[in-house]
């Protein structure tokens, strides 16, 4: 991709306004790791699918891995709140032809795969309590 076209996408990605760059960054990073965990090493550059469901799981699983207990607070952070955003992320890059789509792809396979607070609020911030501690 030459210097224009990523600085078209960078515009509008902030002319959408919803995400930060990294929260795009965030996603194609995880359908890069989501794409290895379904097909494994395979470098004969044949195009791959994955499914939203699938997708929305290895986001999950990338985030926990980058962030652990923070991941919850990083996606909050880029309003990432729950899986649609995902997908509304997916959709600006397909429309901007960063990433290809298949013709039963759509953005409704992003609603509601896990809750979000189930998926990332696993760990509770507790301050030390001297009398307890």
């Amino acid at each position: 991709m030459d210097a224009d076209a990523v600085e078209q996408i960078h515009k509008a990605i902030r002319d959408d306004g919803r995400y930060p760059p990294a929260a795009y960054e965030f996603v194609r990073d995880g359908l890069a790791f989501t794409v290895h965990a379904v097909y494994g090493d395979q470098d004969d550059h044949t195009p791959r699918h994955v499914t939203g469901r699938q997708l929305s799981d290895g986001l999950r699983r990338l985030a926990l891995q980058r962030w652990g207990a923070l991941a919850g607070l990083v996606l909050r952070r880029w309003n990432i709140r729950r899986t649609r955003d995902f997908g509304e992320i997916v959709f600006v890059l397909i429309q901007l032809g960063v990433l290809g789509k298949q013709e039963s792809d759509r953005i409704e396979d992003f609603d509601n795969v896990y809750d979000f607070r189930t998926a990332f609020d696993q760990y509770e911030t507790r301050l030390c309590d001297d009398e307890n501690e």
